[in-house]
């Protein structure tokens, strides 16, 4: 049995085990460093995280604790800045007093003395040594937290891509797709017309990569339904187009 296991009650809902220690190599924060790296904001008395999955944002606040709230935000389509969308946004807000540990341990945010103590550095370069066991489960984070699935009308394809402002994010993003065991080439970091930056997992390697991030998921609850079923919808459609 895994260490982070999903556990049903009359309600179907997950319980997340997760270890007393927020920064400590497990699945669990992984995932929850991954979408605060994605989609996050770190300061030295908060963390803020925002997700468009109503049970992923749940998951997170299971993970670390925090207080969720829940709005509806029209925002510009981060390749083309001509297009907006609007979508349901979840922000989980982690104060200093706020960590899975509060009751336990006050010595700073999730029983840490300051933005230091997370997994950055003085340079605000996230640190995810910790997490290296883990990496699917980072990867999953990250691509809920910075990324698109999509299926490509035009090709037939699978579109797999990651955006952000921070290039390096994106770099390490690719390291990690390195060290997973599916064979998966990916375009260089180009300019967003909003200025950031992103980047696009081959179309041949999409499938194969997008199948063995969400693989065996359901046993941990550490993933965002709603991403899960855009690709798996895309996949779909893929298939059906090359019929």
């Amino acid at each position: 049995m895994s260490e982070t296991e999903s556990k049903a009650d009359g309600d179907d809902a997950l319980e997340i085990a997760v270890p007393s220690d927020p920064l400590a190599g497990h699945p669990a924060t992984a995932y929850f460093w991954g979408h605060v790296a994605g989609s996050g904001d770190v300061s030295d008395d908060r963390i803020e995280v925002v997700t468009n999955d109503e049970e992923s944002a749940q998951v997170l606040a299971a993970i670390a604790g925090g207080d969720l709230e829940h709005e509806t935000t029209t925002r510009d389509y981060a390749h083309d800045t001509s297009i907006t969308r609007t979508e349901d946004e979840y922000t989980l807000s982690i104060g200093a007093d706020d960590g899975a540990d509060a009751e336990t341990d006050d010595s700073g945010l999730l029983g840490r003395s300051g933005a230091l103590g997370l997994p950055v550095d003085g340079r605000g370069n996230y640190r995810f040594g910790a997490f290296s066991s883990h990496n699917r489960e980072l990867l999953r984070g990250l691509l809920e937290g910075c990324g698109t699935v999509c299926f490509k009308s035009s090709s037939g394809t699978v579109g797999i891509s990651f955006v952000h402002d921070d290039a390096e994010l994106l770099e390490l993003a690719q390291d990690l797709i390195d060290e997973s065991p599916v064979e998966t080439p990916y375009d260089d970091l180009s300019e967003t017309s909003s200025g950031g930056y992103w980047f696009g997992v081959d179309d041949a390697a999409a499938p194969e990569f997008g199948t063995w991030l969400y693989e065996d998921c359901e046993e941990t609850g550490l993933f965002a339904p709603s991403r899960r079923r855009k690709l798996e919808r895309s996949l779909e459609q893929a298939t059906a187009y090359d019929e």
